[in-house]
């Protein structure tokens, strides 16, 4: 059942033009909420963008050096920040010199996309984009870290393009 839905997540570049239901969206981030992190930390917070006025030009804020025109269609974003990590994750992080922040960011990422794509959306996770004019766009903190936009809306293509992955045995084998 799970790899279903595994299959069925992929990075959509043709959106549809369409409004995003909200309690759709709202499903998404409860889903990442849910999201395991380093010691419960979860150094995360989301600003969920579906108004219309803000989604042209948190679009162009994602289309930076020319990428990403297909994010003009997108029916919401959503716009992943860093927050900050509570005493005993940060401790692990030094110790253990792996940037946990980060890799717990991806978990509730992948959350946010398989919960959209459960939901019958499609999201496209980017990290080209111009921080300052989104920030400034939403009236966000200055001092806000971006890490990730996700794309999120109703696929134009009712198919999936074939999946190109390395093999198993290319990325994982049994220690004996």
């Amino acid at each position: 059942m799970f790899m279903n839905l595994v299959n069925s997540r992929e990075s959509c570049r043709h959106f549809l033009k369409k409004e995003v239901e909200r309690e759709k969206l709202i499903n998404c981030i409860e889903a990442a909420r849910l999201a395991p992190s380093a010691c419960n930390s979860q150094p995360w917070s989301f600003v969920i963008v579906n108004k219309e006025g803000l989604l042209e030009p948190v679009a162009k804020a994602t289309q930076k050096i020319g990428m990403n025109k297909f994010t003009d269609n997108a029916g919401a974003f959503i716009v992943v920040c860093q927050e900050k990590a509570n005493f005993t994750a940060k401790i692990g992080s030094v110790l253990q010199e792996t940037a946990f922040q980060d890799i717990d960011i991806g978990i509730a990422v992948t959350h946010i996309c398989y919960e959209a794509t459960a939901q019958g959306l499609s999201t496209c996770i980017l990290g080209m984009f111009d921080d300052k004019k989104i920030i400034n766009t939403l009236n966000m903190p200055k001092n806000k870290k971006i890490k990730l936009v996700i794309a999120v809306g109703y696929a134009e293509r009712d198919y999936l393009r074939k999946k190109v992955r390395k093999e198993f045995d290319e990325i994982a084998y049994f220690a004996e």
